[in-house]
């Protein structure tokens, strides 16, 4: 795997203090890359809400099927997955290269202990690229030309924001660090971000906000038409922006329930 993160960024201290919500997103999907604070915290959150598991996998689920799309339908052979979290099961390279060995993956993260496990686990194929960039996703500049020494930047590229924009207080701010990403990417890019979303389960809400009370980085939920609008003036793929258990469910599942985790895919013209 190729590593363009600059020395003095791999030796920062894991703070094993605090929830951290990577570690608490590996908990819920059955990881074992967590700390018993980051476990306490996730079993609170079940506690309150237990749906937050399914959310959990729904997501990881609805990112294989939209990689699956991406390279089968679109074409696409380079992925730039920014907040990408803890390696668990069916990670976008993995999910990529087995359809295609020659895709080429930038990971994009903070957490030092991503950054560790990364280095470990994320091996690419021989025909691919499989990199990690250390920066934050309020840092578009920093990742775009990082990027640029793994991905061709004159090629279609898939840009995949899965559970990050919550981090990101002001809604405006993210549908500018969005566009930000986005211009920089060619004709025939896509987009692809999935969140928690607010107005279909008030049980969700409540549970995000004892969390985001609890030391963790809170986590802002938004609305259906707020995540709708960081694909504008994209081409939206059918279904458009849905829960994420009903964007293109695998033929012959068992009708998929309603999760309060809204998802899309679009194309840049």
């Amino acid at each position: 795997m190729t590593d363009p993160t600059p020395a003095s960024a791999t030796h920062q201290q894991i703070d094993t203090s605090v929830p951290h919500s990577a570690r608490i997103w590996n908990h819920w999907l059955g990881g074992k890359d967590n700390h018993p604070v980051d476990a306490q915290a996730g079993d609170a959150y079940a506690a309150v809400f237990p749906g937050i598991v399914t959310i959990a996998r729904s997501s990881r689920a609805f990112l294989r099927r939209t990689i699956t799309y991406l390279v089968r339908e679109a074409g696409i052979r380079q992925f730039l997955d920014v907040g990408a979290g803890l390696p668990t099961a069916e990670n976008t390279h993995e999910v990529a290269q087995r359809l295609a060995p020659e895709s080429r993956i930038v990971y994009v993260d903070n957490d030092p202990m991503v950054l560790a496990h990364a280095r470990s686990l994320l091996h690419s194929s021989p025909e691919g690229a499989t990199a990690y960039i250390d920066a934050d996703v309020t840092d578009p500049d920093r990742i775009l030309a990082s990027a640029a020494a793994t991905l061709d930047p004159t090629r279609p590229t898939a840009l995949i924001l899965s559970n990050v924009l919550g981090h990101v207080a002001d809604h405006d701010r993210a549908r500018s660090l969005v566009g930000r990403l986005m211009s920089a990417l060619p004709p025939g890019s896509h987009l692809c971000v999935n969140d928690g979303s607010l107005g279909s389960d008030p049980v969700f809400e409540r549970a995000q906000e004892a969390y985001n009370d609890s030391g963790a980085v809170p986590y802002n939920l938004r609305t259906v038409e707020e995540i709708t609008s960081f694909f504008d003036g994209l081409d939206l793929i059918d279904p458009g922006v849905v829960p994420v258990t009903r964007w293109r469910p695998e033929p012959g599942s068992p009708a998929p329930e309603i999760v309060a985790e809204h998802g899309g895919l679009a194309r840049k013209p």
